[in-house]
């Protein structure tokens, strides 16, 4: 496993990456989760197979899940091999096998909590499990402003946040993921920052970003966080270095190294709209982006599939 990217870490973009057979189709990928021991890359997405699974050279191994979601969100692996699907219409969190059998389900299907009230689930986003615990926190969301922790059997055990701008107040808490064994970080995206915690919700630190919509810990030697920031809003569609890159930092929040043009398109060196992320043991970085859904808002159409799964490969350093 390489250890922390420095300012002269290079990685690449790899081209068409991820092959899918004909008639499966992702419409949006929204998320992307790394499971290195079987070589698997699980891609929730908004299309007509709401898994898809790959392995990390991009080959088709399986899909799943026709009509069991409303509008994918989010997707962890925990160290078992199992997973966490955040479904944010569906105001759910489901926990299955690797097959996409379900051990157990929080929130109400369908039954959003009160709107900005803190209950469990309006509109989660994403989940970030202890490696020492498996205890698990929900980033809650779309409807609420609250970050939730369960216990590995999904028990609550307690709640913090609400609508503001201040520490420990959000703005559309959106992804989050661990940093090392004892503190969280989570993606407060229209704060136009990452709040880092412990596990216990107290608040540490703030981090300025444009944007940011996902997060994602390197692994093994690799103590660097990923950042992926969202591009401007519609009326500022083409203002150029507003987001749309991946910033790698250390765990203080200080800036390493960067990839990505800022700048919108589906360039091999571009991003059209990251949404999700995640990484593997070689360094390798995986984005999901719901290209669809960010281009109708400004009147634009695609008459195809647009790219929305990209993998960025550490060549270097």
């Amino acid at each position: 496993m390489p250890g922390p990217a420095s300012s002269s870490t290079v990685y690449e973009p790899v081209a068409l990456w991820g092959r899918i057979p004909h008639g499966i189709y992702f419409k949006d990928a929204t998320a992307a989760a790394v499971d290195d021991d079987s070589d698997r890359v699980y891609v929730f997405n908004r299309g007509n197979h709401p898994m898809v699974v790959l392995n990390k050279a991009g080959e088709y191994v399986d899909s799943w899940g026709q009509g069991d979601y409303i509008r994918p969100h989010g997707v962890t692996v925990d160290p078992e091999g199992n997973l966490f699907l955040a479904d944010d219409l569906d105001h759910t969190i489901k926990k299955t096998d690797p097959y996409g059998n379900v051990i157990f389900t929080l929130g109400t299907p369908g039954q959003p909590s009160p709107w900005q009230e803190g209950g469990t689930f309006n509109r989660p986003t994403h989940v970030a499990i202890q490696p020492s615990t498996g205890d698990f926190f929900v980033s809650d969301g779309y409807g609420n402003s609250r970050i939730h922790k369960f216990d590995a059997g999904g028990n609550h055990i307690q709640s913090w946040g609400e609508p503001g701008t201040g520490p420990g107040q959000f703005s559309l808490p959106h992804n989050l993921t661990m940093i090392g064994d004892d503190k969280l970080a989570l993606c407060d995206r229209e704060n136009f920052r990452v709040q880092v915690f412990t596990t216990a919700g107290e608040y540490v630190d703030q981090w300025h970003f444009h944007r940011p919509i996902a997060i994602a810990a390197g692994r093994g030697q690799d103590t660097n966080l990923y950042v992926a920031e969202a591009g401007p809003p519609p009326v500022q569609k083409d203002v150029p270095g507003l987001g749309l890159y991946v910033i790698v930092i250390d765990r203080d929040g200080n800036e390493v190294t960067r990839f990505g043009a800022g700048t919108q398109g589906e360039g091999p060196d571009q991003f059209m709209a990251p949404h999700g992320m995640d990484t593997d043991a070689e360094g390798n970085v995986y984005i999901a982006e719901v290209s669809f859904t960010t281009v109708i808002p400004t009147g634009d159409t695609f008459d195809r599939e647009p790219v929305s799964l990209r993998k960025w490969e550490r060549v270097s350093g």
